[in-house]
Order: C-alpha cells, then structure tokens, then sequence
C-alpha cells in the first residue's frame, strides 16, 4: 500500500527552510544534541510547521515540541495562543529559555528525555529546572 503524504503550501516550505538555516547559538547547541536520534534514539526534527505555527524541534513519535525562547518571548500572549493550539492537536510543549539551554544543557538534556520517557506527569515551567536538579545530582 503507498504511503499517503500531505502536501504542503510551498511558501509553507519555504518559511520552514528559511528558518532552519537561521538557527540562533541555542537552537544550534540544541540541534546538535537532538539530531541523528541522540537523545534516547527518539527523532527530531526542526522548524515542523504545525497549523499556522512553525515548532522549534518535534519528536513526532511522542508528539513532544521542544521550543527555545529569548527574552522577548517572557509572559507573550502570542506563545499562550500557539502552545494552547498545539496541546488541542495533541501535542506536549517544553519550553526553554536560550541562556538555559546554553549554560545548563545537562539539564535542559534531561528534562526533555524524561518527558519522552513519560516520567514527567505533565508539561513543565522551563524557566524551572529545580525538578531534575538536586544539589547538583541529576534524578
């Protein structure tokens, strides 16, 4: 039987291209502890266009979205909005800050594979990293 695939807008791919190849130094760190299924075997991929939205990093196996945020995205509305939509299409959301995904990528490593592991009940505060950090073991 064929595999059926979805065709997409083409500007769609081109804005999700576009974005790829303009990674900022934490989603470049980032990428490179993710792709080739690093992290616990799961494959990522970047910048999937979800609905309207373009994700950061998907594991589409467990439909987990990692996104990585700069100072311009604390307390937004508009990421409110898009993570909202995303959950209501089944997925989970992690969000990290980019000084955190630079200066604690153990962490941020962590807490991702616990999520894809299921050992988090539920989607986690990123700017909080206490929960897989105690007195500088990792749980």
């Amino acid at each position: 039987m064929p595999v059926k695939t979805r065709k997409r807008d083409p500007e769609t791919n081109r804005r999700a291209r576009s974005l790829r190849h303009g990674d900022n130094m934490a989603e470049a760190v980032l990428w490179n502890e993710l792709k080739g299924s690093k992290l616990g075997g799961h494959k990522f991929v970047r910048q999937m266009p979800i609905g309207p939205y373009f994700a950061d990093f998907v594991c589409r196996s467990t439909k987990l979205i990692v996104e990585l945020d700069g100072s311009q995205h604390a307390d937004s509305e508009y990421d409110r909005k898009r993570d909202e939509y995303m959950r209501a299409e089944g997925y989970s959301v992690l969000r990290f800050w980019n000084t955190d995904t630079l200066k604690q990528m153990r962490s941020v490593r962590e807490t991702i594979l616990a999520m894809l592991e299921g050992r988090l009940a539920e989607d986690v505060i990123s700017a909080d990293l206490r929960f897989i950090m105690v007195k500088g073991r990792t749980l």
